[in-house]
């Protein structure tokens, strides 16, 4: 499938602004994936060619917070083989569901994860806290459970990771959002191995993507070790207004 040279530069832009987002708050799945569709992709070939720009970005993301020591290593090391394997699960699940029957269960579980980011409550989470004697295995759990959903779709996997990682393990939003880049990177590493073993990988078109994604995750891991949770709480809210907007306006054509 080929893709003009202007398309190709309007979906490298939307991974930047993508790249950005997911460093700092998750959800950047929920620009690239629909930019993708709009590209006329289909499905299976939109999921794939996602996974191959994101790998690159997940990686610069969790680089950029290892190295700024805000990443857990005795929970990484359970979290980082859970994500790999439960991705391996969903991403082999998902290749199993006919054309037909995919696109409506995306675009159901997009607004699914439009309004469970939308409608909870800040804060309403943060009281069920596991023993931290448990956070080692608590993270392997979360890892393959949310792995699994990234691997079968994907977008606000990284917001998800963040909200357990608050409501579970007690984390602050900076300590969730570097953590959830151990799983974000397995999930992906392993998602792209089984998608491009299947060819469902568009490498032009993900290569190209992840240029912008390179950039857009480099620049929004700086500022989210730089402005702590003011800069993380801002851009996740403005995530959830402007994805409920645009399935708003979706839903209203």
């Amino acid at each position: 499938m080929e893709l003009s040279v202007t398309t190709l530069v309007l979906l490298s832009l939307a991974a930047f602004v993508a790249g950005t987002i997911d460093a700092i708050a998750g959800g950047g799945g929920l620009v690239t994936f629909p930019a993708l569709i709009a590209a006329g992709l289909p499905p299976h070939v939109a999921l794939g060619t996602n996974k191959g720009q994101s790998v690159f970005g997940s990686s610069v993301s969790l680089a950029s917070f290892a190295r700024a020591k805000k990443v857990s290593g005795r929970r990484a090391l359970a979290a980082f083989p859970a994500g790999f394997l439960g991705a391996l699960v969903g991403a082999r699940l998902v290749l199993f569901v006919p054309r037909e029957v995919l696109r409506p269960v995306v675009m159901a579980l997009l607004l699914c994860v439009a309004a469970f980011l939308a409608f909870r409550r800040q804060g309403a989470v943060a009281k069920a806290r596991v023993p931290e004697r448990f956070h080692v295995l608590a993270s392997g759990v979360i890892g393959f459970v949310i792995g699994a959903y990234d691997g079968f779709f994907g977008p606000g996997t990284g917001t998800f990771l963040i909200i357990a990682g608050v409501a579970l393990l007690g984390e602050t939003l900076t300590e969730a959002t570097a953590n959830a880049k151990v799983v974000n990177f397995a999930s992906n590493l392993a998602s792209v191995l089984l998608f491009a073993l299947k060819g469902v990988i568009l490498w032009k078109v993900s290569l190209s993507m992840a240029v912008g994604q390179f950039l857009g995750s480099a620049l929004g891991a700086r500022l989210a070790v730089r402005g702590g949770e003011r800069v993380i709480r801002f851009v996740v809210l403005s995530v959830v207004t402007a994805l409920v907007l645009k399935l708003g306006w979706d839903l209203s054509r």
